[in-house]
């Protein structure tokens, strides 16, 4: 009997053992279930620091962005207002130094932030020619002074003409005349009142830039001009479009 009851026992026991071992390797099972869901939980939780992390980035980046077009933009309107400013001085110091006579035939204008100064041909040429009267010499003289003041503009010479044709050996149409007239000028300025060359230029526009209906007398004598046009110079420009700020591109999702 004691040795069927230790039997017994044993049995019970290897039974009870294998229940533990069961648990064991349930309670094992359970441990690696719960650290694969923490991987996966700590995965989660670095995916989204990174992406916390990524988005303050690009935060920062675009504020920087910004702050930067904002400076470009204030840098911009600084230079606008300062040019204003300076054609407004040009200008008045300009008809101020002109006689009342001179202005009944000079014109000085400021359009778009420049600053046109129209000249009647027959105050600057012989009639059909592009030899400058001596008459003009005065006028040109101030407009010179003006010039060499404003030495960081730089000076378009234009010519104009109606639409009556040229009847001159030397001169084959209004193209030509507009072109020698405004060289004319161009020469002057240089040679005579001593403004640099290289920020001169002269063109001809023909009877091409009317401003008036040159079916009328009035309107042809007011198309017969020559334009003193004076600009900052694009260098200026193009360094400020060159300091423009670029943008950066944000990742998709952000």
């Amino acid at each position: 009997k004691q040795y069927q009851d230790g039997q017994l026992q044993l049995a019970e026991g290897r039974t009870r053992i294998k229940s533990l071992e069961d648990q064991l390797a349930s309670e094992r099972q359970n441990n690696a279930d719960l650290r694969s869901a923490y991987a996966a939980l700590q995965k989660s939780l670095d995916n989204s620091i990174n992406q916390n992390s990524q988005g303050n980035i690009n935060i920062s980046k675009l504020v920087d962005e910004i702050n930067a077009s904002n400076k470009y933009i204030k840098h911009l309107v600084e230079t606008k207002n300062k040019s204003d400013s300076l054609n407004l001085v040009l200008t008045n110091n300009l008809t101020r130094s002109l006689s009342r006579e001179e202005l009944q035939e000079v014109d000085v204008q400021v359009l778009k932030g420049v600053v046109y100064i129209s000249l009647a041909d027959n105050m600057l040429y012989k009639s059909g020619s592009y030899e400058i009267n001596d008459r003009a010499d005065q006028t040109l003289s101030k407009i010179a002074k003006i010039i060499q003041d404003y030495r960081d503009y730089e000076v378009l010479i234009e010519g104009n003409t109606d639409t009556d044709p040229i009847s001159k050996p030397n001169i084959r149409n209004n193209w030509d005349l507009s072109t020698l007239r405004a060289s004319s000028v161009v020469q002057a300025l240089q040679n005579k009142y001593g403004v640099d060359p290289k920020r001169l230029t002269a063109g001809g526009r023909g009877e091409y830039n009317p401003i008036a209906d040159n079916t009328t007398a009035l309107g042809k004598q007011r198309n017969r001009r020559t334009q003193i046009i004076i600009t900052p110079k694009l260098d200026q420009f193009m360094e400020l479009i060159d300091k423009a700020p670029e943008a950066t591109e944000l990742p998709s999702g952000q």
